[in-house]
């Protein structure tokens, strides 16, 4: 009944659109272009897009909230904690949300931005979860507002959630966090194996999303700052420490910040 499709937009973002095929109404997540989203709803004209759900103000995520609100009535959900163009409903953090007959636990994430939130769907079996710039494949976003500390527990709201879900991220950042994950574990065999594949898909012109945490866990380097692995290479790297896992985190976010890629 439900499918989620990546609509690209600029370089490298991902626009989610969620579609209910009983009702012919749909929903997209951080639609930082319009033009996406009007071009998939020209090509449907019996689908109605019904909501917006924004994860934090940054333009990319936003720019495109006006004009289909303008166009299309959609209702306009996003963080109370930042200014939202054109938003119906402020969300804070453990609030419910029904969107498209779906229900969604709101999940307050700062790291990236201060008001950053997370939407969580615990469908049976293989649960959703659209974090926008918090997590990503193998990666995670930049401290543009928050703490390490902030980001690092936010990532572990996330690590708790089931290995299962779906993780939609939004940019297609894969095989540039995936080179990093590689210097951080040069040992780690799973790691290896997801380069190869992503590398190959994106050889043939495949997005590497949507992931899934048990993937993440096994190869997302800040979602194992307990990792022995991880740990000697932040003491190689930084000197020899007792380091609390925040702190490992934060001294992998400030080696990512300047990795180049040979």
């Amino acid at each position: 009944m439900f499918q989620i499709d990546a609509l690209p937009a600029f370089s490298d973002n991902y626009i989610w659109l969620i579609q209910d095929s009983a009702t012919r109404r749909c929903a997209v997540v951080d639609p930082g272009d319009a033009k996406p989203v009007q071009a998939w709803l020209d090509a449907h004209p019996d689908w109605r897009l019904s909501d917006i759900l924004i994860t934090h103000h940054h333009p990319d995520h936003v720019g495109g909230v006006s004009a289909l609100k303008a166009a299309t009535g959609a209702r306009v959900w996003g963080p109370a904690l930042e200014k939202i163009p054109e938003r119906d409903v402020a969300l804070d953090d453990g609030q419910r949300i029904e969107v498209l007959g779906l229900d969604f636990t709101v999940q307050l994430v700062p790291g990236h931005t201060l008001g950053h939130i997370a939407y969580y769907h615990a469908a049976e079996g293989q649960p959703w979860l659209f974090c926008g710039d918090t997590l990503f494949a193998a990666g995670c976003g930049r401290l543009f507002e928050g703490t390490p500390q902030q980001m690092h527990d936010s990532l572990q709201r996330f690590a708790d959630l089931p290995d299962s879900t779906l993780v939609y991220c939004t940019h297609e950042y894969t095989l540039s966090n995936l080179h990093f994950a590689r210097a951080v574990e040069p040992h780690n065999a799973q790691i290896a194996a997801r380069f190869a594949e992503v590398e190959a898909w994106r050889a043939e012109g495949r997005i590497s999303l949507p992931s899934n945490l048990a993937l993440e866990k096994a190869s997302n380097p800040f979602l194992r700052c307990e990792e022995p692995e991880v740990r000697k290479k932040i003491d190689e790297r930084d000197g020899t420490h007792a380091r609390s896992a925040s702190e490992v985190f934060a001294r992998l976010r400030a080696w990512k910040d300047e990795f180049r890629i040979n």
